[in-house]
């Protein structure tokens, strides 16, 4: 496959599941998650999922919190792939991965050192 087809299958499978863990998934575990990418290996077997997951109030998110995130996530997996293969006609439906994305956390730090350079 080539490259800008695997980019457009990693973002419609982004797609897929962004939008069943925004509206589908009743998981208490999960929360306010976003997925931020998805890495597809180019036979199509297996799909790294990245995701971030903000803590209450907008705040970067407790560790604890990532977990129970992530392991609903993949207490969901075949629901999941489920939504990909009816979804997207892919010649096989690939095993998912969930990783959590540290790059939501790492801005808001960001954005706090800056408030708190400007208020001094």
């Amino acid at each position: 496959m080539t490259t800008g087809r695997m980019r457009r299958v990693d973002e419609a499978i982004r797609q897929v599941i962004g939008d069943a863990v925004a509206g589908d998934l009743k998981d208490p575990r999960v929360g306010f998650v976003t997925v931020t990418d998805v890495r597809t290996s180019a036979d199509l077997r297996h799909a790294r999922v990245y995701v971030s997951v903000l803590g209450s109030g907008g705040r970067e998110s407790e560790p604890d919190e990532r977990e129970a995130s992530l392991a609903g996530l993949r207490s969901a997996h075949g629901y999941l792939q489920g939504r990909l293969a009816s979804e997207l006609r892919l010649k096989r439906t690939p095993t998912l991965e969930f990783t959590y994305d540290e790059t939501t956390d790492r801005a808001l730090r960001v954005d706090a050192l800056i408030d708190e350079i400007g208020r001094s």
